[in-house]
């Protein structure tokens, strides 16, 4: 089995108290920018890449999807999904994603929000959905930012009274794994460089239709005095590609 933090009590507790599980798509900084590169969900079979509690499955429906298969690793992240956005045409599975096999051509739209920066093999990923999408299909994911992830340790440095003073970014050029803490917990990641990203999707097919490095929702920047703080660098990499 992959790591799995997400059922951990102590980690799951926390992960609950954030403002993007609490408050579902609305709660998320980026999503004002990512909703704007979706495409039209109706009567489309949609894969939902990581979906935790289903907010992005529960959109899809919403918005006209036929249907949404939605694959977490994490049976609590499951079961949360199941009891606020359970719904007749949303199927969720726990699995792997490096495990999963499905028939080409088998989804019209791909999703994944901040869960491929966990994958080792995302190279083989990559590969296998351009094979699952439909001609014309779309593939839309968000990631940690490289320039975020790089250095490792994702924090700030600061001065002797505490003040940031800066984003450190290291070792951009080596890509692989990285040992972080979040949400109090040991979690291991995957650093990749934008070039990665991009070339790795022409590489298998792709035509990237746009990128976006999205800043904080600007409601928030108002409301969350410690948001500005997300305007020095970003964290987030959101990319639409088409087969």
């Amino acid at each position: 089995m992959k790591e799995n933090k997400y059922d951990h009590p102590s980690f799951f507790e926390q992960y609950e108290k954030m403002l993007r599980s609490q408050l579902g798509l609305q709660g998320a900084g980026e999503w004002h920018a990512l909703k704007k590169m979706l495409p039209d969900f109706k009567d489309r079979k949609v894969l939902d890449l990581g979906c935790g509690f289903g907010w992005h499955c529960r959109y899809a429906v919403e918005n006209g999807a036929l249907s949404v298969t939605g694959i977490d690793l994490s049976e609590k992240m499951l079961a949360k999904a199941e009891e606020i956005n359970g719904m007749e045409q949303i199927r969720y599975e726990r699995k792997a994603l490096e495990d999963l096999e499905y028939p080409a051509g088998t989804f019209d739209i791909i999703l994944s929000s901040l869960t491929l920066h966990y994958v080792e093999s995302l190279d083989r990923l990559f590969q296998n959905v351009y094979q699952w999408l439909t001609s014309g299909g779309q593939f839309v994911f968000s990631v940690e930012h490289p320039v975020f992830t790089a250095e490792g340790s994702q924090d700030w440095l600061y001065d002797k009274d505490g003040h940031k003073i800066c984003w450190p970014v290291d070792r951009y050029f080596t890509e692989g794994k990285r040992n972080t803490t979040f949400l109090g917990e040991s979690v291991t990641k995957y650093h990749r460089t934008l070039t990665f990203y991009l070339n790795t999707l022409l590489k298998y097919g792709f035509s990237i239709k746009e990128i976006t490095e999205p800043e904080p929702d600007p409601g928030m920047l108002t409301e969350i005095p410690e948001m500005k703080d997300e305007l020095r660098r970003p964290m987030m990499l959101l990319i639409s590609a088409e087969k």
